[in-house]
């Protein structure tokens, strides 16, 4: 089975196990996230009362933890619901979201790094490279200086915290510290929309719930996001008619555009 197939199929396996994707997010993007959720394949829910973390998430396939309208009561909980999560084997995605901008993003970004096993990490490269200590300037949420080296920077967090590190950009970077996926799909009309760093994240988390070789999941999963932004921008005259087609296009995408379209290398240090 070759790469593109197996993308190809843990797409549908997706689709067919609907996994429950159990999201701590941010106000900002906490309804487009659940909608990308579904038109992947998965359920979403948003809960983060620290009276029902630990409860929701023993039905969850996936853990998505998001840091982006950051209070301390939600790093509690987030905590909560990690350490269940740790407790079933259920994965743990970690959106740094501005590491590096605030003391407070970052040291708590670190706190949940080292009091939970996360499977995943996905950032931007400033935000993987603030956590990393090698370079990288976050203003905002946004990455206003990448990492010297995002691949070294990525290499060195996965290393560090036994995880696997995805790096989003105009090439994406997965890895585990070893091996190494490059993932070319994607356009540039999504950063003309706020939050599509978060769904690329709960995309993955989806992925990860059917598929425990998790760089192969995330790579797998930037895959399909980028390919279906690829596929949604000639029908976008702006935009708006982008998100709308780019939803569509998550919805729709078949094994068959998957086949045809990944872009996908596997590299090692």
């Amino acid at each position: 089975m070759t790469l593109n197939e197996r993308i190809a199929a843990l797409r549908e396996q997706v689709r067919q196990q609907r996994p429950l994707i159990h999201h701590i997010t941010n106000f900002v993007v906490m309804n487009d996230t659940a909608n990308v959720t579904l038109h992947i394949g998965g359920l979403p829910v948003m809960a983060h009362d620290r009276e029902e973390v630990a409860e929701m998430v023993t039905a969850a396939g996936a853990l998505v933890l998001n840091v982006g309208t950051l209070s301390p009561d939600w790093i509690e909980a987030m905590l909560i619901a990690g350490r269940r999560a740790n407790e079933l084997g259920i994965p743990i995605v970690l959106d740094p979201v501005g590491a590096g901008a605030t003391t407070l993003r970052t040291t708590s970004n670190r706190r949940l790094l080292e009091e939970l096993q996360i499977a995943i990490v996905r950032g931007n490269s400033g935000e993987i490279g603030a956590l990393a200590g090698m370079g990288g300037v976050v203003k905002g949420v946004e990455a206003v200086v990448e990492a010297d080296d995002p691949l070294a920077a990525a290499q060195a967090l996965a290393r560090q915290y036994q995880t696997v590190v995805a790096v989003t950009g105009r090439r994406d970077i997965v890895t585990d510290g070893t091996r190494v996926f490059m993932v070319d799909n994607g356009h540039e009309w999504l950063k003309t929309l706020t939050g599509t760093g978060c769904s690329a994240t709960t995309v993955i988390a989806a992925f990860a719930a059917v598929e425990r070789d998790y760089p192969l999941a995330a790579a797998a999963a930037l895959a399909c996001f980028g390919l279906a932004a690829e596929i949604a921008a000639p029908a976008a005259r702006g935009p708006a008619s982008f998100k709308v087609a780019f939803y569509d296009a998550i919805y729709h995408l078949s094994a068959d555009q998957i086949r045809a379209g990944a872009r996908v290398t596997l590299g090692t240090e």
